[in-house]
């Protein structure tokens, strides 16, 4: 799996992506289950609220290379404050719109 990750701006100065990278190491969360090696292909933002940017930015991943587009789970299940983006389904269906359907798209990471 190569992956990219898209978490949100506005929850970066709480959270270094750091639970992100360890549910990716040991498999854990939306990882669980997978077999073959995850190399992270890149670590972005949605570009700040609305999310509008997050489309492009997952673009982006694929064309250096993910074959995955993960949301930072930030943005659907609002860690480590509590407070899901409320843009959360908009971007989700935006981004899958932009990398189709051959481009894995996972709700969360942990």
């Amino acid at each position: 799996m190569k992956l990219g990750i898209i978490r949100c701006t506005q929850t970066e100065d709480y959270c270094p992506g750091t639970t992100d990278f360890k549910a990716i190491r040991s498999k854990l969360g939306a990882f669980e289950g997978v077999e073959e090696e995850i190399e992270l292909v890149g670590f972005t933002n949605c570009g700040g609220c609305p999310g509008k940017k997050a489309p492009l930015r997952a673009g982006l991943l694929v064309r250096r290379g993910a074959d995955t587009i993960a949301f930072a789970s930030c943005i659907t299940r609002g860690t480590p404050i509590g407070y899901p983006c409320p843009h959360a389904e908009k971007m989700l269906e935006l981004v899958r719109r932009e990398v189709g359907s051959e481009v894995a798209v996972l709700e969360y990471t942990h």
